[in-house]
């Protein structure tokens, strides 16, 4: 029996913490992993980002089987689980850490939010 193939995400959408634990409650999703991305410091450390110096976002970097859980259904959950008007902030969570965002790691990751918001 061949193994599945995974794919990943890669979504901020304010603090990592709740993405991470909204999204481990959901079916098809392997594990995830929380960090920084989208920067120019190498490394940072939770206290750089925090000046908002860094470029980096607060994300979560979801590892999940396709066959479970498509790309787009993974986008609808991220939609409702934050509210992307906020600019730089979610709630009293404030800073350019915390924006919305999204870090695609292919053409049909690029394509797939634009796709859904037009709906």
């Amino acid at each position: 029996m061949a193994a599945n193939k995974t794919e990943q995400a890669t979504l901020g959408g304010g603090c990592f913490w709740c993405v991470e634990s909204a999204f481990l409650q959901v079916k098809g999703i392997e594990s995830v992993k929380s960090g920084y991305t989208g920067g120019h410091t190498e490394n940072p450390t939770y206290e750089q980002v925090c000046t908002g110096d860094t470029g980096h976002a607060e994300v979560a970097q979801l590892t999940y089987d396709p066959q479970q859980i498509s790309y787009r259904q993974i986008l609808e959950i991220f939609f409702t689980l934050h509210d992307p008007t906020q600019v730089n902030r979610q709630g009293n969570d404030v800073g350019t850490q915390y924006r919305t965002s999204i870090f695609y790691h292919d053409e049909a990751q690029k394509q797939e939010p634009r796709a859904l918001l037009r709906n």
